[in-house]
Parts: structure tokens; C-alpha cells; sequence
């Protein structure tokens, strides 16, 4: 019989009862359940949900017309999603042409780099041009390939390739970060890359060094010419009348391409000799010999017994050894760091010249080769005196060698000393109440003896050696003051440059009234012509004149005769030496806007100096042309002791500011004019960035109210956009100055440790502004009775203006005191909210320790129960021995009671049973086994028996 099947017998039941039961056929307790009935099961449920659904849309049909038609919208909207998805990246449109049809250049718009490269073999110079059509540095880079295209299409091969194409292989092979980029191949040699502007001149100038990388010298004026140039150049001497190609020639041909490969700019040039006479003059013997050309130092020779004859160790070679006169910047107009490195080694001069690449003589550049290689010709080389000489287009003698000779000896010490060098000095003003000037006549290379100023001749010296001496002389210069004296006083004294020579200085006092003095004994010297002005009674303002320590006109523009002389070798006597940079204007000219070129210039030619470590920059003069003279002497006036340039000052456009204003908006061009003025002027130094500047201006503009405009001038300038002469510079910000009306250069500052109110201003101005702390002058004339009375009027009219403007401040004041005492009473009641606040805390805080505490014996008490739980349950687990005697006992005894009970039962009851009941109470079967109910009665006692126990 199968345990799957019913409990058997029954009548019949339905088949949905059946499947209700859910074939539970097996007796209870049973653990398997048969697989056919759970499928069954299952089956069932499946159609009771089915009929369900049936009756449900029978009675309520539209509930199943609103499902079909969401089943229908959803399936729909699945499938418009699917087909989007496939649309969501659309394919690239194929590529177009880049280049026109009629174009010189072979254009490969789909990335044909297999076919570039078929090409490249069949050609002697290719240039590859890799661009993308969005981007906007190909399209303008377009039209200059294609002029160069023009002109050397017959020589050199011009291909396009789109690099931004996907399918194509360019875009799969090479990887650029930038567009457009071009590298040339001279045969099997490449890639050579091109980095310079974008300019058809600069492309077409860069593609020829790479058809002809090697410069043929066949004569003596084309050596000069190579040799005077500005770049490094180095020469190989190779004899072509044993063999076609003599050994080494390609070698030194693939050293002038890897020149160009690392350096875009071409700075080392290479030149080629095949004639004995010429590789003598440069002294090459053999051939096979490469030869490096220095301007200054020892020219040098490849050295072959120490480095392998190599392309990459010719030029390893040359550039570690190279020259350079002067660089040609050429910034990409992005973020970079080429003008700051420049500008870090030291003081610079930038020149902006226009420049053509293709011209064949630039006239402008052989001048600035000129004077930089006067600037550096520290010894007076003969082989850089002659290039100069080739430089200039002067017939020269016969060339012989450009080997180095022993330089030529110095002058003698005492032909120096017989031709003396004379400046006459006027000393600063000395005490105010002497009224007195000190006039010096300051000789150079004199013996201890002295010289009298009647033997003084014409000046022969070096401008620097009279500024050692007017160096050494300032330090003593204390010592020569003396009161009006009519004798002249002569002095020598020690250089502090050199202990063994004597400087003569012959000095003589005048007064103010003077304007030129003659010797007593021996007809002495003429002073120049010294005016002095006196302050003038009204509060007229004039520019601030001062008698300099040097004289500034004087070298400013130098003699012709006296340039070669005190030039040459200049950057070996100072230490202001110039590093020399070369800018194309026709590409950088913005650059030299931002530096103070004017931006309306008919000849883009400039020339500025800009020394970062001095934070000084120096412009030559716009309206001067570019040329060696003007050169020269900007040069030169930098280089000097006491430099006569004026710092440039930048500022901002004044005519952006409204005239017409409470507070004057002061620049660079301004300052000058509005500090000046015939009235009191308080200026405010600010800046954008400064935080705390803006908080002053309703004190200023109140200021600017109170003070009359005719008499008062309430100014600002923001030092961050304008430059100042060095002496009205400030360190902090915000600053105030004071320039009174009569007193221009008795300019006073506000006091850094008193805060800038309105009250503390006006006792400022007040103060400094009054006319009795004015210096008084002896020699102006007492004011007449009307000034006074016309005086004293002003000042009871400023004094009642005064007394009002006070009389207002107290009323503030005591408003402010009022406000103070409402501000001292809440803050009074926010003290006493703190404290009780405090208070309140304190307490909680000390209820909540003692909660913790409480917490913390709780803790231990349960910890303590639970322990003892623990052990009664132990103890419970495992019973005593004593117990289970006791539980046998008790079962004993109910035993007994219950036999007690049994025989007090009726007789026939007792007749039934079996007389050979082994046990009174206790009914046996035949084998001596107790009948089950009796066991089950004795074992139900036990039971109860344990439970009344436990």
C-alpha cells in the first residue's frame, strides 16, 4: 500500500475538496510527500486562477479591455525604446577635402597614412602636414601651406593628411595632443618637426635649412659673412678631388639635420669648405675636420681622439660649446615659462624689430650684431675687431688667419696719468641757514701733489673711471662744505677701488646769487651757470628741481668719437650686464605694447630693458629710430654708476575717470598735475585687492563735503594699476599723504598708529596745514594790512565753519553714547543669562554623575543575578543522589496507596480476575508479563509522581 494514498475507507468527495485537501494523503506525522501529488498540487492552483480570472472578466469586462490595452502600450513603448537605443551614436559624416581641387598640396582626407608613406620614398624633401578639419589653427595654417606650396612645390613633395578621421590608419597609428602638426623627411631622415609660428615666411625658411642643411663657403667674403653672423657656426672641411663623397661628409651632412630635429630654430648654423687655402684661414689641415667658431673665446676643433665622429656628438659638441650673442624668442602666446626664465638671469634688453626670414641682408640686424659684439669684445680680440670691419663695409687688409693672438699690451701707467680727466661736481645743498652751495672740480689719475684746475685739459678718460672716483667721492663729500669763501680749496684723497691711485678734488663755495665764479691766483675754471628760484609769496606750485651729484646731459647722447672708446667690452665693466633677446614685431607686437611701445606706431621698432631684480624698466624713446648709435647709448646711460634713465611708469587711462567728481581719481599721468596744485591735497593709496580700503570711502567722501573745493582737493590712486617715482611709493596699504598748498615738498604722512576717522583727518589737516609751521623764509617782504585783514577774515569764516562741523560731531557723539549704554545694558542681561545658564548646566552635570553612578550599581546587581541564575540552572541540570531516592520512594508509596484502593473493590470484581496474579493489584499473561493497562497505570503514576516532586 502506498503512503502517497488517503487514510482509506470514506465515502466520495468532490474533486475541489480533493484538490483542497491538496493530496495530503499520508498519515499524519509522516515527512514525504509524493512528487505526483505536489505536481497535481500546483496544476490546480493554476486553474483556480485561470477560472478566476474568467468569472472576473465576465462580470467586469472592462477590466479586461483596460489590460489588454495596457499590454498593447507597454509593448509598444519597448519596442521605440529599442529601436532609439541603436540611434544613439551617430555615424561620422565621411570626410571632405581640406585642400581645393587646383592645390598644389596632396590631400589624404581619410587618413591615408600607408599611401603618405609610398609616396615619402619616392621623393627627396616631403612635408607632412597632420591636421583636423574642426580645428581652427589648421584652417589658418591652410592658406600659409599652400604659399609655400606655390614657391617650392617642384622642389619638395606637400602632403595633408586628416589625422582625425576614426577609420582612417592616421588616427589609429599617431596619437597628437595638438593640431596642426608638420615634419619634414629629407630622404630616410625624419621625422623632423617644425614648432615655430604658423607664418608662410618662417615655414618656407625652416623647409629650406632642410633642403640644403649645409651652407657651401667657396670664398673669403662668404667666410666673413658666415663667421659675422649672430649664430654659432660650425665648419667642415672635406676635399671632394680624391673621391665623390670623401669620409665623414655624411656624417656631418646628417649632424646639420639632427641640428635642425632638435633645435627648430636653426640656431647652430653649418657650413661646408672643399678649398685648402679657405679650411687654413680657420685653421683646418685635414680633412675630415670640423670646426667650431667662437666670437670671443677659443674657437675649437672636433676632437676625434676623444668622442666617436658621429652626427649626434657633432651637435652634442657644438651646443655644449656654442656662443650666442643674442636669442630669438618666440613665445607660443599661451601659458609659459620662457619669459620668466629669461628674465631670471638677470637684466634684459628686448628688442622688437621687423623681420623677414627670406630676405637675403637685414641691415638692422648686422647693426645689433655689431654692437653686441662691441658690448662683449671684453680684450679687444683683433679677430672680432675684423668681422666688425666686414660688418661695416670697410676694406679690411688681407685677410691671413682667424687663429687667436696674444692681446695687446696695456698703455703705460704714466702715459694714463699725463692726460687727466677732469668733472666739475656740484656738491648738495648744505645747511638752510648758510644759504650756500659747494662747487668741485673732480680730476682723475693725478699725482699726490695736486693739480691746479688751470692745467685741467680736455678729458680723456673712460666715463667709468669718473664714476669710481665720484663714487669714492660722495662718501667724503661732508667734509668739503665751508662758508662763502672766494679762495679755492684743493684736497686729495684715496679711490676706494684701487689703493694705489689719487683722485684731486678743488672745490669752492658761492652763494645762491651766484651764477658763476673765477679763480684768484691762476685764472681758474668757469662753473656752469647755476639758477636758483625763490619761494614766490602766492601758493604757486612748481616741478620739483634738484641739483643732481652727476650731471645727466652729459653722456646721455655720447660723442661718435668717445662711443668706440668707453662701448667697447662694456658688459666686462659693470655688473649690470644685459642679456640681449630678439622679438619679430610682426608677430609680437603686442608684447611690446604691454612693455610701453605705443600702439599706433607708423615702424614697428622698439627697445626696452627690464631688470627684474631691481623691479625697474627702461624704454628708449619712441620718437628716436631703432639705429647702433641710439643703441649704444641707451646701453651705455643703463650701464652706469648714477644711470640718468628714468624709470617707465605704467598707469591707467585717465580719460575713463569723470572729471567732474567729489574725490579726484589720480594715474600716472596725473599725479603730478593734481599733487601740485594751488591747494591742500590729501591723497588715499588703495587697491582693488585691498579689503579694508573700501571701508574708508564715506569717511573721505564726508571729508570731500565738509572742506571747500577751491581751497581743498580730496584725492585716490590705486597703486596696483599706476606707478610712482620710487620716493612716493608705499609699503602698506591703505595710505594717506598730505601735500600742504605752499609747501609741495614738505609732503607729511598720516600717522600709521592712529585710526583714519574724520576727526582724527581734520586735526590732520589742521595741523599741517597751518601756515605758522611754515619754514620762513628771510627773504620775502612782510604782507601788507589788507592780506592780513583779508586773512583773518578767511580764517574766522573757517573757524565758525569749524565750530558747526563740531557742533555736529558732538550731537553724533552723544547719539553714539546713547546707543553705547543700550548696547552695555543687553549685553549687561546677556552676562547675567550666561551665568544662570552656567548655573543650570552645573547642576545637570552633577545629575548626570549621579545617574551614573546609580547606573553603575544597577549594572553590578544584575551582573550578580545573573550569576546566581546561572547556578540554580547548573544545580537543576544535574539532580542530587538524594533526590532519585526520594522520587523512588514516592513512587513506592503511591504504588502501595493505589494497591490499597484496589482491594477495597467489590467482590465480583475480584472473582473475575486470575487467581495466579503473581503481584496483589497486578494482572499477569502467561509468560509472567503484566497486562499493558496495568503497566501503563503504574507508569502514569510515576509521572505524576516526578511532577508533584519537581
Amino acid at each position: 500500500m502506498s503512503e502517497c494514498g488517503g487514510r482509506g475507507g470514506g465515502g466520495s468527495i468532490s474533486s475541489d475538496n480533493a484538490e483542497d485537501e491538496g493530496g495530503g494523503g499520508g498519515p499524519k506525522g509522516s515527512g514525504s510527500v509524493c512528487p505526483a501529488g505536489a505536481a497535481a498540487s500546483s496544476e490546480g492552483r493554476l486553474r483556480r486562477g485561470l477560472r478566476g480570472v474568467s468569472l472576473m472578466a465576465r462580470r467586469r469586462p472592462e477590466l479586461l479591455c483596460g489590460a489588454v490595452a495596457l499590454g498593447c502600450a507597454l509593448l509598444f513603448a519597448l519596442k521605440f525604446t529599442c529601436s532609439r537605443a541603436k540611434d544613439v551614436i551617430i555615424p561620422a559624416k565621411p570626410p571632405v577635402s581640406f585642400f581645393s581641387s587646383r592645390s598644389l598640396v596632396l590631400d589624404l582626407f581619410q587618413g591615408q597614412l600607408d599611401y603618405a608613406e609610398h609616396v615619402r620614398r619616392d621623393s627627396e624633401v616631403v612635408l607632412l602636414f597632420f591636421y583636423a578639419p574642426w580645428c581652427g589653427q589648421s584652417i589658418a595654417a591652410r592658406t600659409e601651406i599652400e604659399q609655400v606650396a606655390s614657391r617650392l612645390s617642384d622642389q619638395v613633395l606637400f602632403v595633408a593628411i586628416n589625422c582625425w578621421w576614426n577609420q582612417g590608419k592616421c588616427r589609429k597609428q599617431k596619437h597628437f595632443f595638438y593640431f596642426p602638426v608638420i615634419h619634414l623627411y629629407h630622404r630616410s631622415f625624419g621625422p623632423i618637426e617644425y614648432k615655430g609660428p604658423m607664418s608662410a615666411v618662417y615655414i618656407e625658411k625652416f623647409v629650406r635649412r632642410v633642403m640644403k642643411p649645409l651652407l657651401y663657403i667657396p670664398s673669403q667674403s662668404e667666410l666673413l659673412d658666415f663667421l659675422s653672423n649672430y649664430e654659432p657656426g660650425v665648419l667642415g672641411y672635406f676635399e671632394f678631388s680624391g673621391s665623390p663623397q670623401p669620409p665623414g661628409y655624411l656624417t656631418f651632412f646628417t649632424s646639420a639635420l639632427h641640428s635642425l630635429k632638435k633645435d627648430y630654430l636653426g640656431t647652430v648654423r653649418f657650413g661646408v669648405i672643399t678649398n685648402k687655402h679657405l679650411a687654413k684661414l680657420v685653421s683646418l689641415v685635414h680633412s675630415g675636420s670640423v670646426y667650431l667658431h667662437r666670437h670671443f673665446n677659443t674657437s675649437l676643433v672636433f676632437p676625434r681622439e676623444i668622442m666617436n665622429f658621429t652626427a649626434e656628438n657633432i651637435y652634442k659638441w657644438a651646443s655644449e660649446n656654442r656662443e650666442i650673442l643674442f636669442r630669438w624668442l618666440q613665445p607660443h602666446g599661451g601659458k609659459s615659462l620662457l619669459l620668466n626664465n629669461e628674465l631670471k638671469k638677470g637684466p634684459a634688453l628686448f628688442l622688437f624689430i621687423p623681420f623677414d626670414p627670406l630676405a637675403e641682408r637685414h641691415p638692422l640686424l648686422d647693426e645689433i650684431t655689431e654692437v653686441a659684439l662691441e658690448y662683449n669684445n671684453c680684450h679687444g680680440d683683433q679677430v672680432v675687431e675684423r668681422l666688425l670691419q666686414h660688418l661695416r663695409q670697410v676694406e679690411a687688409p688681407v685677410f691671413q688667419s682667424l687663429a687667436p693672438e696674444l692681446p695687446a699690451p696695456l698703455p703705460d701707467v704714466q702715459l694714463m696719468a699725463a692726460s687727466p680727466c677732469c668733472n666739475t661736481v656740484v656738491l648738495p645743498q648744505g645747511p638752510a641757514l648758510s644759504r650756500t652751495h659747494n662747487v668741485c672740480e673732480l680730476c682723475v689719475n693725478q699725482t699726490v701733489g695736486g693739480t691746479k684746475p688751470n692745467s685741467v685739459s680736455v678729458p680723456q678718460c673712460s666715463f667709468f673711471e669718473m664714476a669710481a672716483a665720484l663714487d669714492s667721492f660722495y662718501l667724503k663729500e661732508q667734509t668739503f662744505y665751508h662758508v662763502v669763501s672766494g679762495s679755492i680749496e684743493c684736497s686729495n684723497f684715496l679711490t676706494s677701488y684701487s689703493p694705489f691711485s689719487y683722485y684731486t678734488a678743488c672745490c669752492r663755495t658761492i652763494s645762491r646769487g651766484m651764477t658763476s665764479f673765477t679763480g684768484s691766483e691762476q685764472g681758474a675754471f668757469t662753473a656752469p651757470a647755476i639758477a636758483f628760484s625763490s619761494l614766490e609769496k602766492s601758493c604757486e606750485a612748481t616741478a620739483p628741481s634738484s641739483i643732481p651729484h652727476i650731471e645727466e646731459n652729459r653722456y646721455h647722447f655720447p660723442e661718435v668719437g668717445l662711443t668706440s672708446t668707453t662701448f667697447r667690452g662694456l658688459s666686462c665693466r659693470t655688473n649690470k650686464t644685459l642679456n640681449i633677446y630678439l622679438l619679430d614685431s610682426n608677430l609680437f607686437w603686442l608684447y611690446a605694447e604691454r612693455l610701453g611701445a605705443p600702439s599706433s606706431a607708423s615702424v614697428k621698432e622698439f627697445a626696452t630693458i627690464v631688470d627684474v631684480k631691481e623691479e625697474s624698466h627702461y624704454i628708449l624713446d619712441p620718437k628716436q629710430a631703432l639705429m647702433k648709435f641710439t643703441l649704444e647709448s641707451f646701453i651705455q646711460n643703463f650701464s652706469v654708476l648714477y644711470s640718468p634713465l628714468k624709470r617707465h611708469l605704467t598707469g591707467s587711462d585717465s580719460a575713463q575717470f569723470p572729471s567732474q567728481h567729489l574725490i579726484t581719481e589720480v594715474t600716472t599721468d596725473t599725479f603730478w598735475e593734481v599733487t601740485l596744485r594751488k591747494q591742500d591735497v590729501l591723497l588715499l593709496y588703495y587697491t582693488q585687492w585691498c579689503g579694508f580700503c573700501p571701508s574708508l570711502n564715506h569717511i573721505f567722501i564726508q571729508l570731500a563735503r565738509l572742506l571747500p573745493e577751491d581751497t581743498f582737493t580730496v584725492a585716490r590712486i590705486d597703486v596696483s594699476q599706476n606707478d610712482l617715482p620710487w620716493e612716493f611709493m608705499v609699503d602698506r596699504l591703505p595710505t594717506v599723504l598730505f601735500f600742504p598748498c605752499n609747501r609741495k615738498d614738505l609732503s607729511v604722512k598720516y600717522p600709521g598708529d592712529l585710526p583714519i576717522t574724520l576727526p582724527n583727518l581734520l586735526r590732520f589737516i589742521l595741523h599741517h596745514s597751518d601756515p605758522a609751521s611754515a619754514p620762513q623764509d628771510l627773504g620775502i617782504s612782510p604782507p601788507t594790512q589788507e592780506c592780513v585783514h583779508n586773512k583773518a577774515v578767511l580764517q574766522h569764516e573757517h573757524i565758525s565753519h569749524m565750530e558747526n562741523v563740531m557742533q555736529k560731531l558732538r550731537s553724533e557723539m552723544s547719539s553714539l553714547r546713547r546707543m553705547q549704554e543700550k548696547v552695555q545694558g543687553r549685553l549687561f542681561s546677556a552676562r547675567r543669562d550666561g551665568h544662570r545658564l552656567l548655573r543650570r548646566q552645573r547642576a545637570l552635570e552633577q545629575q548626570q554623575r549621579l545617574l551614573r553612578r546609580h547606573s553603575q550599581k544597577l549594572q553590578a546587581m544584575y551582573v550578580q543575578k545573573a550569576q546566581e541564575l546561572q547556578e540554580l540552572a547548573s544545580a537543576s541540570e544535574n539532580p542530587l543522589p538524594e533526590h532519585t531516592w526520594l522520587k523512588i520512594l514516592m513512587a513506592t508509596m503511591e504504588r502501595e496507596l493505589e494497591g490499597q484502593s484496589g482491594a477495597k473493590e467489590p467482590a465480583p470484581l475480584e472473582k473475575a480476575r486470575p487467581k495466579h496474579s503473581k503481584h496483589m493489584g497486578t494482572t499477569q499473561l502467561p509468560n509472567n508479563t503484566p497486562s499493558p493497562s496495568t503497566t501503563s497505570s503504574t507508569r502514569a503514576s510515576e509521572r505524576k509522581h516526578e511532577n508533584r516532586t519537581d
